[in-house]
């Protein structure tokens, strides 16, 4: 049975009521209208410091970001939501592998879809029919952010997260495109960062940008994540124990003391994390996972980027139970990738093991690559 005689205020109000049942902590509305932001995404782009994430360039995307009419031609509102992902045994050791705190439990893609599903379908409900939607989460081409401070659900900070001022920045970010017009929030005007720069003077690789951008290809988020070949040796060492992400700049902002470990059962530590074991992910084998692993974040930079994680860590770490291990990768496994991190571990850990292990690949490694990184990491024994 439709409902088509509630006003537009009544049924805002329903669907915001709904959508925080589901479990989406933070709801808002603004229009369809073009980002007004968008210029410096373009600039952004023209320097290059989206690094290989190349479909963030893509003529379409570009086109249907400047515009979400382009996405869903019916759109006459937009419904952002937001979830709070930080765990309740929220990590604080500094001397143990690190995983960010979004990604200790199900990954947020299949989550956050999931319940804008069973939101979308609420609203068909009320209005006794579908409605012309889109849906998305991280991966749609929009600007996610300026979306939410148009909604009204917090400000762009300096290190580019999205802040709340009651709640913190620990939240992931949602879209709902819809072709029914809903009662819009007022936009987030206000920027209450002030003359703080605690996260520009923490982030160890010097990537947020005084335009509240960041250079991707600095970032520990994106070496570890989305960059999926060698990563720099300068910044190596920058990494620290940051095995897949990193909320430094996060975990500084004054902000975040109003932050709450979320209930959600989806977004706590796993196991396997608790903390991550680097000697059992570096004997993560080709097509393999741990069935702990399955429906995790981790699994994005497939085996070869979290084994190349772990070897860094392992490095800056100077984990010597590691050592074995490294061997095996140096000398017998078949990425270069792996084995060229290998080697610079090896060289960053030392003793007798890895120096009579680094001569012999020195011996037997025939890629060029590989090879420079064995004669580098002579140099640190």
């Amino acid at each position: 049975m439709g409902m088509t005689n509630l006003n537009t205020q009544d049924l805002t109000a329903r669907i915001k009521a709904e959508a925080k049942r589901i479990g989406f902590d933070l709801v808002g509305v603004t229009g369809p209208a073009p980002p007004s932001h968008l210029d410096v995404y373009h600039q952004w782009l023209a320097k290059g410091r989206y690094g290989s994430m190349s479909y963030l360039a893509d003529e379409r995307a570009l086109k249907r970001r400047s515009d979400p009419l382009q996405i869903l031609p019916e759109c006459e509102s937009i419904l952002t939501v937001a979830v709070n992902y930080l765990p309740e045994d929220e990590q604080h050791a500094k001397d143990t592998p690190r995983v960010a705190a979004y990604a200790r439990g199900d990954d947020y893609h299949d989550v956050l879809i999931e319940r804008l599903e069973r939101l979308t379908e609420f609203i068909a409900t009320q209005m006794g029919e579908s409605v012309p939607h889109r849906m998305y989460t991280d991966t749609g081409p929009l600007l996610e952010r300026e979306l939410a401070q148009r909604s009204g659900l917090g400000w762009i900070g300096k290190n580019t997260c999205l802040i709340n001022p009651s709640h913190g920045s620990y939240f992931l970010l949602a879209e709902l495109l819809l072709g029914v017009q809903l009662e819009p929030d007022a936009p987030f005007e206000e920027d209450r960062c002030g003359t703080c720069t605690r996260c520009i003077d923490a982030c160890p690789t010097s990537c947020i940008l005084p335009d509240r951008t960041l250079d991707a290809r600095l970032c520990i988020s994106y070496l570890t994540i989305e960059h999926k070949d060698s990563v720099p040796l300068e910044l190596r060492e920058k990494i620290g124990n940051w095995l897949f992400g990193c909320d430094i700049c996060q975990q500084v902002c004054p902000w975040n003391r109003f932050s709450m470990p979320t209930k959600d059962p989806t977004f706590q530590t796993r196991s396997l994390l608790k903390p991550p074991d680097i000697e059992d992910l570096l004997n993560l084998a080709p097509g393999t996972w741990p069935k702990h692993l399955h429906g995790s974040p981790l699994l994005r930079p497939r085996r070869r980027g979290l084994v190349r994680n772990a070897a860094i860590v392992a490095g800056n770490q100077r984990i010597q139970a590691a050592v074995p291990r490294l061997i095996e990768l140096l000398l017998h496994d078949q990425e270069s990738l792996l084995r060229g991190h290998a080697a610079w571990a090896l060289g960053q850990i030392g003793g007798t093991s890895a120096l009579m292990a680094l001569r012999e690949a020195k011996e037997t490694e025939t890629d060029p690559i590989v090879l420079a990184e064995i004669e580098a990491a002579f140099i640190f024994l």
